[in-house]
């Protein structure tokens, strides 16, 4: 019987993380997919890339802030693309997001940054080298 490779996930990140249903959903579904170890990866472009911004508080809109969960992806969810283009248009760069890490059990549990800035076209072709695409 041959190897079954595993299917590469990219969910894609565009909306704003307070407002509507969608970063929140997202999330989610990165944590259930990681539980069931499939290889994981998110992107954030667009305002997506606030979902990740340091310093969020959502309790003046009466809603409960979760940013800090993606703290939680950890050793689970090592790749977080976040394109340079979207950031810079939004006057934000990698220092106003949160800082994401792992520990890389290969170098003696070093933390490792989790985010990797893309451009534009790197992530056209991240998108299209993965196998399923969820957007959101």
């Amino acid at each position: 019987m041959a190897d079954n490779p595993k299917k590469k996930f990219l969910y894609v990140n565009r909306k704003a993380p307070y407002g509507t249903i969608y970063a929140l959903e997202s999330l989610e579904v990165v944590l259930i997919g990681a539980a069931f170890e499939q290889d994981v990866a998110l992107a954030f472009l667009d305002d997506g890339v606030f979902q990740i911004a340091e310093g969020q508080n959502a309790t003046g809109i009466g809603m409960k802030t979760f940013a800090k969960t993606y703290r939680a992806l950890g050793d689970e969810v090592r790749k977080l693309y976040v394109e340079r283009e979207s950031l810079s248009e939004r006057g934000l760069s990698l220092e106003d997001l949160m800082p994401i890490v792992y520990e890389d059990e290969n170098e003696d549990y070093v933390q490792k940054p989790s985010i990797h800035l893309v451009d534009r076209a790197e992530l056209a072709r991240l998108i299209g080298d993965s196998d399923v695409v969820l957007s959101f």
